[in-house]
């Protein structure tokens, strides 16, 4: 009888961040889809010197960091933030996002070389943004507490 192997989800964590005038925070993927920055949380690789991820929002607030320079305080997991999400056929994310406060002096985000570029949107144009609606769903949220 072969044995039970339970089904493995890859988790990326996402952050929904404003700047002072209200623009979203997005990066431009591959596929040319507008994304949320954030990440895999990392396991650690002790030959390499690099440490584990302690909980989810400090593995948001490093993503965030890596791929746009800015330093972000996670706040609060969203509201209807978790859902899954097939970017390509056949495999399946289960995306997790928090709502982020921007820390510090402002600084203009700079992409890094797992985006093509970054954006800072106003809300309004959110709904016509090529986007998971996940995404869209989040931002809304997050701005209407905010």
């Amino acid at each position: 009888m072969p044995s039970y192997k339970p089904p493995l989800w890859p988790v990326s964590v996402k952050a929904v961040v404003f700047d002072d005038e209200g623009r979203v925070l997005l990066l431009e993927n591959e596929r040319g889809e507008w994304e949320l920055p954030g990440g895999r949380l990392e396991i650690a690789d002790q030959d390499a010197g690099e440490r584990a991820d302690t909980a989810p929002e400090a593995a948001v607030e490093r993503e965030v960091l890596e791929e746009t320079g800015w330093q972000v305080k996670a706040d609060t997991l969203i509201d209807d933030g978790v859902w899954i999400y097939e970017p390509i056929p056949g495999r399946r994310v289960l995306i997790v996002t928090y709502g982020c406060t921007l820390l510090g002096p402002y600084q203009e985000p700079v992409a890094s070389h797992e985006h093509k570029r970054v954006g800072l949107h106003p809300l309004g144009d959110v709904p016509a943004l090529v986007m998971p609606d996940g995404y869209k769903k989040s931002i809304i949220t997050w701005h209407g507490r905010a």
